[in-house]
């Protein structure tokens, strides 16, 4: 058998630590058996997919220093490697389940299938679709379907047995099919879900092994399935530990920083955040803590994973960052601290900042320390004389970092944007809601313009210090967050209907 394994980052937001995990130890076991390494991007969520997203996703692998044998940028005989190019493939291996009878027409509403699942959770079943539309006669589908009726493509699933899994690392998984949803395959604009487009392309690109990670579990009776229908030989599947925060929690951005770019942005080395990723559930036969990834690649073994749950523990982090710069000759120091932030790219986007404030050079460490490093040094005092109330500083920060969390092209127009519409909902002056986000930013209440500071900072250096600023006034409650989420689904609620209003008079 030809190895051929793969990562498929979908292209929606900050590249993730998970999606170098899973790629490093996809790649590492591919090429320790001689094989190929493929990176495909799924992106047929075209609400959320950006281009921006993508550049970010392969910079950043390469950064770390993995590299794909076919992939959107490099091609391959595979092609094409995006799944938005791929839109008549998943559309012929739809019109195939139909005719076969393995899917069906579904045409009920958002707000039935809302009520139905709400009724199946307050009875305690697994919420599920309830077969609506599966006895649907074809005349009816036709006539639905002339009518201009909006619909979806649902896969079949078995109304009861067990779904038999085998898992490289856990043995035989049997899931019940009551627990299986029928899942939506084709969706109402015509692009599939992940689930169709992930069995087919995983088919048509001949992989050997899907290593994942254990939250896919539960979508691989679905996929199974597919395979079945399809009457194709499924790939030999493991699913990976889930990267823990300290706590044993699932290692989230509210706990953790979660995207590379904030490891890549802070200077920590691409050779100890890999190392540090490799240490998470594989263990080296000798024992060291310390390699590189052709160690790594040598000595790579699926028998030496474990299932443990590993933690992501940013103090072993920085102890092994700081293995490897110690590690480094003079030389070799300098050329990183440069490459890092000391280099002319990173210093024209900051001297428009500080040249007009600039009396000597000296002056530019306490001016624009923070974009380089974090010097700030927060405690709630440093929040106060600003002109909101703490738990109103709380809320703002909150707020903006929900804003900001939904913002898909980190561009300076942007955040002028959702800073100033934002206020304009809370009803407060701009300069009130803009306070906080300085202290939380700088470490003072005045600093460079804040705007320019973001754009270069960057979205996940900037959601960190946000998060980093609440942790330092409190943190939010349980009970807390519940308010907070109304409120501002309610500021959400009535700023689009304040914008729709206005766009409306323009007209």
């Amino acid at each position: 058998m030809t190895v051929r394994t793969r990562v498929a980052p979908s292209p929606t937001g900050d590249p993730h630590v998970g999606t170098a995990y899973v790629a490093l130890f996809n790649l590492a076991f591919s090429r320790s058996q001689g094989g190929s390494f493929v990176l495909r991007i799924e992106d047929t969520d075209r609400a959320r997919s950006t281009v921006r997203s993508e550049r970010m996703i392969l910079d950043s692998l390469r950064w770390l220093g993995l590299e794909w044998d076919e992939g959107p940028d490099v091609g391959g005989p595979h092609g094409p490697y995006r799944q938005s190019e791929r839109g008549e493939i998943y559309a012929d291996h739809g019109e195939k389940l139909l005719a076969a009878g393995h899917a069906f027409r579904c045409f009920c509403s958002s707000e039935r299938l809302d009520a139905v699942r709400q009724a199946q959770q307050q009875a305690g079943e697994t919420p599920r679709y309830d077969g609506h539309c599966l006895g649907l006669s074809a005349d009816d589908v036709e006539r639905r379907l002339a009518a201009g009726e909006a619909s979806v493509v649902r896969m079949k699933v078995p109304e009861e047995g067990l779904c038999r899994i085998d898992d490289l690392f856990r043995g035989v998984i049997e899931i019940d099919y009551r627990q299986v949803d029928m899942q939506v395959l084709i969706k109402s604009d015509g692009m599939p879900t992940y689930h169709l487009a992930n069995v087919v392309d995983d088919h048509l690109m001949q992989i050997s092994h899907v290593i994942r990670g254990e939250e896919w579990i539960n979508s691989a009776p679905k996929h199974r399935l597919l395979y079945d229908y399809f009457g194709w030989k499924a790939p030999i599947l493991a699913h990976l530990p889930l990267l823990r925060n300290p706590d044993r929690s699932k290692l989230s951005k509210r706990k953790n920083p979660t995207s590379i770019e904030f490891y890549r942005r802070m200077g920590y080395l691409p050779e100890a955040v890999l190392n540090f990723l490799g240490l998470m559930g594989h263990s080296m036969a000798d024992g060291r803590e310390q390699f590189g990834l052709a160690e790594f690649v040598d000595a790579f073994s699926l028998e030496r994973i474990s299932l443990g749950a590993p933690v992501f523990d940013l103090e072993k982090l920085d102890w092994l960052n700081g293995t490897w710069i110690r590690g480094l000759d003079d030389d070799a120091f300098a050329d990183r601290v440069a490459a890092w932030a000391f280099n002319r790219e990173n210093l024209m986007r900051i001297v428009p900042l500080v040249r007009e404030r600039t009396e000597r050079f000296a002056d530019l460490v306490a001016l624009a320390g923070y974009l380089v490093g974090d010097d700030r040094k927060l405690s709630a005092d440093s929040f106060e004389g600003l002109d909101l109330q703490a738990d109103e500083v709380l809320e703002v920060l909150q707020f903006v970092l929900w804003r900001l969390e939904q913002v898909p092209d980190w561009e300076r127009e942007t955040l002028v944007d959702v800073c100033t519409s934002l206020a304009r909902a809370m009803d407060i002056k701009i300069r009130s809601l803009l306070g906080p986000l300085f202290v939380a930013l700088s470490g003072r209440p005045v600093a460079l313009p804040l705007y320019d500071s973001m754009v270069i900072l960057g979205s996940e250096v900037t959601r960190a210090r946000l998060r980093d600023a609440m942790q330092v006034l409190g943190g939010v409650s349980k009970k807390q967050a519940k308010r907070l989420e109304k409120r501002f689904r309610d500021l959400v609620a009535a700023s689009a209907e304040t914008g729709g209003k206005e766009e409306e008079k323009g007209r």
